[in-house]
């Protein structure tokens, strides 16, 4: 058996210790790289040629493709449908997900059982849930105009007025989303100290102040997460609106096509113009990067504020 001299175990040792945690973390930043990192420079040099689907890559045109999408209106249109949609549905989302999870976390019978209960519209597919809402929405003969006009209210127009269309849109993604949020909460829920509600049960505290002194403070990290991950969703809204009806084109009006639908009638619609749906993509991008941005600063202020006091 080989013997290595004691210098040369010497550096071995001192290699393990400083390189052996790069390449523990290295599979993943490979898998990134490959999955996430080079699509999105090569998106970036799409969106600065002209790119056609049939023809292929073409001239260089800088920022041409961003200043003609810009112009448009329908674009426009699409931003604020997409954020009026994820208003709609990541905030009551974020709010039920909290308030189930507090119910969820007290003594209930068959836990188990509710848990699952409440995760099982994750697992639905997307496009069924849209099939199924879409008829509950329906403008004619749906189940919720039915049940308005029998109560002798006026039917809603689901599909031609926009805020009615983007209600609907919500309630299919609250209806996916809620459950899984829940579940995140529900185990920053479970990991909190007991001591604290003994020390807040002492101190003479009700059920609604323990909820919101002691409750929701320790869940803001994870609350954080939550509404990052569900703006990252949101903002990337695609299924549900595409299957809402049987067009898929966003409405007759386009009153509630979202940038991603934008990007996909762009690139593989009439104009099959990948230089502009690239382009769009960067912008989605960035608006994303920018909501992150003010949400990690929202966070960091809340948390130095609380240090001061402290």
């Amino acid at each position: 058996m080989l013997k290595l001299p004691e210098a040369a175990r010497r550096r071995l040792g001192r290699w393990d210790v400083t390189a052996s945690p790069y390449l523990y973390i290295a599979p993943f930043f490979i898998v990134f790289a490959i999955v996430g990192l080079y699509p999105l420079i090569y998106t970036a040099f799409v969106a600065v040629h002209k790119w056609h689907l049939i023809g292929g890559q073409g001239a260089f045109v800088g920022m041409q493709n961003f200043s003609d999408v810009l112009a448009q209106p329908r674009f426009w249109r699409a931003v604020r449908n997409t954020f009026s949609i994820f208003l709609l549905s990541s905030v009551p989302q974020v709010i039920a997900a909290v308030l189930i999870a507090a119910v969820l976390d007290a003594n209930l019978r068959a836990k188990t059982f509710w848990r699952m209960g409440v995760l099982l519209p994750y697992v639905v597919a997307p496009v069924a849930v849209s099939l199924i809402f879409s008829k509950i929405f329906a403008d004619n003969f749906g189940v919720l105009n039915t049940v308005f006009e029998a109560v002798g209210l006026s039917s809603v127009a689901w599909h031609a007025d926009t805020l009615a269309s983007h209600i609907a849109i919500a309630t299919m993604v609250n209806f996916r989303w809620t459950g899984y949020n829940t579940l995140i909460v529900l185990a920053a829920m479970q990991s909190v100290p007991r001591e604290l509600y003994e020390a807040a049960i002492v101190d003479g505290a009700s059920r609604v102040r323990r909820f919101f002194s002691v409750t929701i403070p320790m869940l803001r990290p994870t609350l954080i997460f939550v509404v990052i991950t569900s703006t990252i969703g949101g903002l990337q809204i695609f299924d549900e609106p595409r299957m809402f009806d049987t067009l898929g084109q966003g409405g007759p009006d386009r009153q509630w096509m979202t940038l991603t639908m934008y990007l996909y009638e762009i690139g593989w619609g009439s104009q099959r113009n990948f230089g502009r749906a690239a382009a769009i993509a960067w912008i989605l991008f960035l608006i994303i990067v920018l909501i992150g941005m003010i949400n990690f600063a929202i966070t960091r202020r809340i948390a130095s504020d609380e240090g001061g006091k402290k």
